[in-house]
């Protein structure tokens, strides 16, 4: 059975209105009455009665409208969205609640406050600062800080400001660090392992600070001497250029020498070798010839001491262009200049053609001279005989 059918006190249960008996419809007024005075309840107001009349009845409709649209427009507004690369802190009566994860969320507007943050973003800072070294000279110190944010309730509600904590940090890591180093190390080929420390230092002052931060990177741009005593820095630099550049000269040079006077001298032993090698050998040949001459000479001394005379006379005269001659029973010694006879006599075929004679035409020579030169000692005999 409907609510609104006729049937007695049997169907006041299903009269959502609570209008008892009644066998029409309900009328709009008194429905509308009804809820105002429930709202009158709850805010404290009383029910009015009956006597409001219709416009009373109206505006407590339109007052009801409007709280019901306000309710549905502060739900609304409670969603909101996370992207991927962010995560939200919550807080509820400005008191952490929780940290948020990508995705549409809700929360109870202007009782929670969403903070925002980009937990992938790299952000960067740069400083400058001039300081002393360990050795108690001045640098000029350009450095990039790179980092991220790891924490975001730390980062939000931990501490005030932590980028301005940030900055101190990397302020007081790279004073202490520089403090601890000589200049040249800072200038020149220590700067890596400097970023590298003060990393650390920072990193470590930021946790004891519960920043939230996490330091990523840490580079330093540019480390020079004050622009006061650049010019003489330079100098200095250039003298230092000048003093690798002639060490790396002599490591040239020496590379070069060295294997050379290795070479020179692995090449005299290899001589000194051959020659050692070359006079035991000839040493060997001379004596197992001796020894075989020794043997013919047993067998036949006048022939072999007479062939013996003859090799030497000949490996003596043989590259002369000059001989002496004595002739056996004659006072005198003649002296005999091959080259002119040979030239006197045509025989240019029979030199060589380094100007010596060889040992068949000597010979021939030889004993055509000798010959004759018997020839008049044997007439001189004979005429002095005669005389006498």
């Amino acid at each position: 059975m409907a609510w609104n059918e006729p049937g007695g006190g049997n169907n006041r249960p299903n009269d959502p209105w609570g209008s008892g008996g009644n066998q029409g419809p309900p009328d709009l007024d008194e429905a509308l009455k009804k809820v105002q005075d429930k709202i009158n309840a709850i805010f404290g107001g009383g029910s009015g009665g009956r006597s409001g009349g219709p416009s009373k009845g109206a505006s407590s409709a339109f007052f009801g409208v409007v709280a019901a649209a306000a309710l549905v427009i502060w739900g609304v507004m409670g969603f909101y969205q996370i992207d991927e690369q962010e995560r939200a802190v919550v807080l509820r009566f400005g008191e952490y609640h929780s940290t948020v994860t990508p995705g549409l969320q809700w929360n109870p507007p202007l009782i929670d406050e969403v903070i925002k943050l980009n937990v992938t973003k790299v952000r960067a800072q740069s400083f400058r600062e001039v300081m002393l070294t360990k050795d108690e000279n001045i640098v000029d110190v350009n450095m990039s800080v790179q980092y991220v944010i790891n924490n975001p309730e730390y980062f939000v509600l931990k501490v005030r400001d932590p980028e301005v904590s940030l900055q101190h940090a990397t302020q007081s890591a790279l004073r202490h660090v520089v403090g601890d180093n000589k200049m040249d190390l800072v200038l020149t080929e220590g700067r890596a392992a400097i970023a590298l420390e003060v990393q650390q230092r920072v990193q470590n002052l930021l946790d004891d600070y519960q920043t939230g931060i996490q330091v990523s990177k840490v580079t330093v741009d540019n480390a020079q001497p004050p622009s006061q005593v650049q010019a003489a820095f330079d100098d200095v630099i250039k003298a230092r250029e000048d003093e690798e550049r002639v060490k790396n000269e002599a490591q040239a040079y020496a590379n070069g020498i060295i294997p050379e006077a290795r070479g020179q001298a692995q090449r005299q032993l290899e001589e000194a070798n051959a020659y050692k090698e070359q006079v035991v050998a000839n040493a060997e040949g001379e004596a197992n010839r001796f020894t075989k001459l020794l043997a013919e000479y047993r067998k036949a001394p006048e022939v072999t001491r007479e062939r013996l005379y003859l090799d030497a006379i000949t490996s003596v005269y043989g590259q002369s262009s000059k001989v002496m001659v004595d002739v056996e029973g004659g006072n005198n010694m003649m002296y005999l200049p091959l080259d002119k006879l040979t030239e006197r006599t045509g025989a240019s075929s029979a030199v060589n053609g380094s100007g010596s004679v060889d040992s068949r035409t000597l010979r021939q020579i030889t004993d055509a001279v000798t010959e004759q030169l018997r020839r008049d000692a044997s007439s001189s005999r004979t005429t002095n005989r005669g005389g006498r």
